[in-house]
């Protein structure tokens, strides 16, 4: 280890036990490495492989779904070794869910598959939202991943109107916590954040998270679906309930991230058109992947539920791989009349967080 990354890697351990004592958490909880996963370094100049893949569960066959999409995205990868699987599904009743997630992870290594319950899903091929599967795979030798867990956050059954200041404390915590499992280098590019904390929460535990990584580090995702009570997270081929998941992207590559807020129609589809030109103008590299955290009732508004993914690709193309999701509350830089100086990404509602990759 070079001394610079040793001072870093030092820095960094320092300030985790700050923020440990400032929010009141044990230290040990902050270092400790249970449920996480690294990868291995990135390496300069190496490959990064993005893809995505979406199926429909046709013949009511949650596994057989689950199992299909794996391998759709296997092939899709081309050899290319998976570093880490991000994973959206729209089912009902967590017995089909976990038939879907074995599905998944009898093709794929359960350990670097995580992600969350949606509302619906979207890529390049098109949208879909009741028992459908989407997978985001991440390969490469260029790209590096941290990814961790935490579970047992203490806000899913409170209400926000009743118990804020408790939510508040709680959710800062729990975004510390699961922010100061990750590992930190120098090449960190992007975080991605699915909690089951529903819009206005999401916004909480995003300010736990900044307690870590700063208020300026590029911050997306979303948070879990809340359908009759089945809100889930997903982490090393398990459900978890009131937990979160983070997976940091490190290596040599670009971001560009972008939000807007709209409720009807048109606003919908004419921000999610101005939202991708931004990413696109701002990213100054050639994108090689799209991420989208949606909002659900955004898509309650379209007349066509196309027609949105349609403006997007307006500006992307219609081949880059882009993965997205409808959520219950998005993740990434809010809407002009939210924002805050200097604080990159937040959480909302009624939004469309788009991210653009490149190199």
């Amino acid at each position: 280890m070079k001394f610079q990354n040793l001072c870093s890697t030092v820095n960094w351990t320092l300030a985790i036990a700050v923020t440990a004592m400032a929010v009141g958490l044990p230290l040990g909880a902050v270092l400790a490495a249970e449920d996480t996963f690294h990868g291995p370094p990135a390496k300069p100049d190496g490959k990064i492989v993005f893809r995505s893949v979406m199926v429909e569960d046709e013949d009511e066959d949650p596994a057989a779904a689950g199992k299909a999409a794996a391998e759709a995205l296997e092939k899709a990868m081309a050899g290319v070794p998976l570093q880490a699987v991000v994973l959206t599904e729209c089912f009902e009743d967590r017995e089909y869910k976990e038939q879907l997630l074995a599905g998944v992870c009898s093709v794929l290594p359960e350990k670097i598959v995580l992600g969350g319950s949606a509302y619906g899903s979207f890529t390049q091929t098109g949208c879909s939202d009741f028992d459908s599967v989407s997978l985001l795979g991440i390969g490469g030798d260029g790209v590096s991943v941290a990814a961790a867990l935490v579970t047992e956050m203490g806000a899913s059954k409170l209400i926000f109107e009743e118990h804020k200041e408790k939510i508040k404390t709680r959710l800062h915590q729990a975004g510390a916590k699961l922010a100061g499992k990750l590992r930190k280098s120098d090449r960190d590019r992007l975080l991605i954040l699915i909690p089951d904390a529903h819009a206005p929460k999401n916004q909480l535990f995003v300010e736990g998270v900044q307690r870590v990584v700063g208020e300026g580090f590029p911050i997306t995702g979303g948070s879990a679906n809340k359908n009759a009570g089945q809100t889930f997270v997903y982490f090393g081929g398990k459900l978890y309930e009131d937990s979160a998941v983070a997976l940091m992207l490190s290596g040599d590559f670009r971001v560009a991230l972008s939000g807007r807020k709209a409720k009807d129609n048109d606003r919908v589809i004419s921000t999610a058109r101005d939202a991708a030109a931004e990413a696109k103008a701002g990213l100054q590299a050639e994108p090689i992947a799209a991420l989208v955290f949606n909002c659900a009732g955004r898509r309650s508004k379209l007349k066509n539920m196309g027609d949105e993914l349609a403006a997007m690709q307006e500006v992307i193309g219609k081949e880059l791989p882009l993965f997205g999701c409808y959520c219950a509350g998005e993740i990434g830089p809010l809407d002009i009349s939210q924002k805050k100086p200097g604080v990159k990404s937040g959480g909302g509602g009624w939004h469309v967080m788009f991210t653009l990759i490149g190199r």
